[in-house]
């Protein structure tokens, strides 16, 4: 895939206290600090993700070369792992880089924008697609903190020959889904594709929390985080045990606990599994015929389904946004040729990244940009989109995060009941 962000890495990953503070990588310099105007255009890349660089050096040699040529753009790259520390660091020295990668932690953004750090990008934000906008002021309480280099959907895919050849039709909802699986098993084919190995258990809890959200509403999360809920309450509880029962009936296959991502997403595209819970993140490995061996014409996305007597609705769609950056709001705010750069990358981003790195971004791109057929259809999808909600990790701690994600293949091998699960993430949500 384009980006290394799937959504296991949004995961917040706190204020790192444990951590020495590093000052590798990255030091201050005069992008943001003193009155004069920068002489570079700064630029806080991490090193798991190349495509945010790359886009922003296309843009420089054609679209933005104007505003390259006033301020030349420079990179630096940290590891995503130190990446808030070393953000802290600069944010105190008032030296943070005209534009950089946003936190790991939103609780870390908000904290930098409550200090004067980071520019509220609404009125720079035209063009932001209204689902990337609707996921953003989720996460950072109404306000536009960051913008979206990546707009990421997720559902379940599935195989529409293995499908068709057992006489099952798209499930509307989530009894026709069940019934797809028991008879998938009946046939010997293994229903469910999900990694559920350490931390990339987060596959089998995106299905927890999409149970949940079609059962319980769009905002049962946030409930959670405000205290009006609780994980262990009934309801709640009743979501991870309808999991768990797939876990028990074998439907994510013989040992989840052993699969990681690169795993999962191979037995599906080798056709040994007929549904996967998955990102648009994955739509350039479903275009890859190197590594998709069904064809990307045989995959199909399906909107993760609604709950009978739920009040969620198939049409609130689980959506992250990736790898977002920052603009740091001193150095905007006293440079005109700061504030052209970033205009041009808002005007631009969306068309080149699509076009040179088959990303799709939260900006609005060229519509003339030539993309596959199932890149084309969920771009279709997003552009629908009016109200998206968070993943389930989305609101909860670090610590709670990691507790979360490495038990939910346990959750899938049916070595935990729904009660257990939601205990053991509420006792490590402080």
């Amino acid at each position: 895939m384009a980006s290394l962000f799937r959504p296991k890495t949004l995961v917040a990953l706190g204020a790192a206290t444990a951590l020495a503070l590093t000052t590798a990588a990255c030091g201050g310099d005069d992008s943001s600090s003193g009155d004069s105007a920068a002489k570079n255009f700064s630029f806080l890349a991490i090193n798991e993700n190349t495509t945010i660089a790359k886009t922003l050096t296309s843009l420089s040699q054609k679209e933005c070369a104007t505003e390259n040529t006033a301020q030349p753009l420079e990179i630096k790259k940290q590891a995503q792992a130190s990446l808030d520390q070393q953000l802290q660091l600069l944010g105190g020295q008032g030296a943070l880089p005209q534009l950089f990668t946003a936190a790991n932690a939103p609780s870390l953004t908000k904290q930098l924008a409550g200090n004067g750090s980071v520019l509220d990008a609404a009125s720079v934000s035209q063009g932001v697609q209204p689902a990337a906008t609707s996921v953003i002021k989720s996460l950072y309480d109404d306000k536009q903190l960051v913008l979206p280099t990546e707009l990421n959907i997720e559902g379940i895919w599935y195989n529409k020959k293995l499908l068709a050849d057992n006489g099952i039709t798209v499930p509307a909802t989530w009894d026709d889904l069940v019934a797809a699986f028991a008879k998938l098993q009946a046939a010997g084919v293994q229903p469910i594709s999900q990694a559920g190995k350490g931390g990339d258990g987060w596959g089998v809890t995106r299905w927890v929390g999409n149970y949940l959200l079609r059962s319980q509403g769009p905002d049962a999360l946030k409930k959670v985080a405000d205290g009006s809920a609780k994980l262990t309450d009934p309801q709640y509880v009743a979501a991870a045990d309808a999991i768990a029962d797939l876990g028990r009936k074998g439907y994510f296959g013989k040992s989840p606990t052993s699969i990681d991502y690169a795993t999962a997403l191979n037995t599906f595209e080798t056709g040994k599994a007929a549904f996967i819970y998955m990102g648009s993140w994955a739509l350039s490995d479903f275009n890859d015929p190197g590594k998709n061996k069904i064809g990307a014409d045989n995959v199909g996305f399906l909107k993760f389904p609604t709950v009978a007597g739920g009040s969620g609705t198939a049409d609130q769609m689980p959506a992250n946004v990736g790898t977002a950056v920052a603009i740091a709001k001193k150095s905007y705010e006293k440079d005109p040729k700061t504030q052209a750069w970033v205009k041009c990358i808002v005007a631009n981003y969306g068309t080149v990244a699509l076009r040179d790195s088959s990303q799709i971004t939260g900006f609005a791109a060229d519509a003339g940009v030539q993309v596959p057929a199932l890149t084309k259809q969920i771009q279709d999808e997003i552009a629908g989109v009016q109200t998206s909600v968070l993943w389930f990790e989305a609101y909860f701690s670090a610590k709670a995060t990691t507790v979360s994600q490495n038990s939910g293949g346990q959750l899938a091998g049916g070595q935990l009941t729904g009660e257990k699960f939601m205990q053991t993430v509420t006792s490590n949500l402080g």
